[in-house]
């Protein structure tokens, strides 16, 4: 089982595409996300391709409502 911090910003990132966000493309070495239906705009870090900390992944699965679980589900 993959822990918070051991998440890579490309899986992050496919695993929330799966989960039914949308890409809007890259600020700076952030990716935005939107979902319909969810007010909110997600942000995925891409820091020289580090490993996410525990902090930068819970944030932005609360802004989704998603659980751990179920991101893990899309994660793979």
């Amino acid at each position: 089982m993959v822990s918070p911090s051991d998440l890579r910003p490309e899986r992050t990132m496919r695993a929330f595409e799966r989960a039914g966000w949308e890409n809007l493309g890259r600020l700076g070495k952030h990716f935005k996300l939107r979902k319909a239906g969810n007010p909110n705009i997600n942000s995925v870090p891409f820091h020289g391709g580090k490993p996410l900390k525990p902090g930068l992944v819970r944030a932005p699965l609360k802004k989704a409502g998603m659980e751990w679980e179920e991101f893990l589900v899309h994660y793979r």
